[in-house]
């Protein structure tokens, strides 16, 4: 099931790759964007690279008018913010954790407003770098483990008692 969060800013503060992956290092997290990335430009499947991994995230640029038609306060609170960008993943923690590094720092260094669709939910900077803290911690207990070490020669393995 793929789930959707929208960062609603001024166009006139988009920024372009070098200075989001300069806003994402600022919030001391390890992701880099693929140059496909371009503002207003770019649709689809965006690339990244999440601590050394390959990972990436659906990205739209859309007006904001249809996305706050439905909730008032959401309305009110993206007030005159002219640009909606658009963020799908799937159930992958990478991903997510992808979005909301994003996100967090849309939020912090360019003045967006976050909601997240799924619990119609608002979030500020501090919440989505919590957020993203807690995705990339389930990431990294999701790695499979090394196998264990052959035993001694005459010993049985731990995992035979």
């Amino acid at each position: 099931m793929s789930q959707l969060q929208t960062a609603f800013l001024d166009k006139s503060r988009v920024p372009d790759r070098v200075q989001l992956e300069e806003a994402i290092r600022g919030l001391g997290f390890d992701l880099t964007i693929d140059e496909f990335y371009r503002p207003f430009d770019c649709s689809g499947y965006l690339p990244c690279v999440l601590k050394g991994k390959k990972s990436g995230f659906e990205i739209y640029f859309e007006s904001p008018d249809e996305a706050v038609q439905s909730s008032p306060l959401l309305k009110e609170t993206v007030g005159s913010r002219d640009c909606a960008i658009c963020f799908r993943w799937g159930g992958d923690m990478s991903e997510c954790a992808c979005v909301l590094i994003v996100s967090a720092a849309l939020a912090k260094y360019f003045g967006a407003v976050v909601h997240y669709q799924g619990d119609d939910l608002l979030y500020t900077a501090e919440q989505l770098i919590e957020e993203a803290k807690g995705a990339l911690q389930a990431v990294e207990s999701a790695r499979p483990r090394r196998s264990p070490p052959p035993p001694l020669p005459g010993k049985k393995p731990w995992w035979k008692f």
